[in-house]
């Protein structure tokens, strides 16, 4: 029998024949033994903005309250969940979906989950805003000029692009368009780590993700 093609950067559709399971746990129950709701708060910048250190700032902070918190970094998870992924626009949009479905069920086991991903074009980042109910999703923007990023450059990755050895980077040779309304803004040039994540727990806070 011939097999149904699938087009580039298309996912196969799932069979017909598969049903949803639901949970025996409810989302009210999941929010009362961890005494907060689950969400999922996603940073997006250029490389080098300071995403996984703002973000791990956050992390930190959240934990020590008390929630139920974990953090995925996108350069983690191409070492495994994404690593068959390259950096064409097909591959940069799964990357976001998968870390937007892997996301999303942390979420609903009832974690904030903190994202730190380029994720560099609007539509991508609009997709893994989507898959979750309205008020679950926190886009910070970590707002750093070119130039800065390429001076602190902490993984060698500007100058590597610069000299060739990476394509389809990410302020280089590739596009990042920024959020055009983020919940919160961070500018990694004029503001501290420390004051910046405690603007970012204040706003979750401020949403009724968790108690004040």
């Amino acid at each position: 029998m011939p097999s149904e093609s699938v087009g580039e950067g298309q996912r196969p559709a799932a069979a017909s024949h598969i049903v949803r399971h639901e949970s025996s746990v409810t989302k009210e129950e999941r929010t009362r033994r961890a005494g907060h709701r689950g969400g999922i708060v996603w940073f997006t910048g250029l490389p080098g903005s300071g995403k996984s250190t703002l973000a791990g700032a956050v992390e930190r902070a959240l934990f020590d309250r008390g929630v139920q918190v974990f953090l995925l970094d996108g350069d983690n998870l191409r070492h495994g969940l994404n690593g068959d992924l390259g950096f064409t626009r097909e591959d940069r949009r799964e990357n976001v979906r998968r870390i937007g479905e892997t996301a999303k069920l942390m979420k609903e086991a009832g974690l904030i989950v903190l994202v730190a991903c380029v994720s560099p074009y609007r539509e991508e980042r609009e997709m893994a805003r989507a898959i979750v109910a309205e008020g679950s999703f926190i886009e910070v923007y970590v707002k750093c000029s070119v130039a800065e990023c390429e001076r602190r450059d902490p993984k060698g990755h500007y100058r590597k692009a610069r000299d060739g050895e990476i394509p389809d980077f990410t302020g280089v040779s590739a596009p990042y368009e920024a959020p055009p309304s983020p919940e919160v803004t961070v500018d990694t040039e004029a503001e501290s780590v420390a004051e910046a994540a405690g603007r970012i727990v204040g706003y979750v806070t401020a949403c009724g993700w968790m108690a004040k």
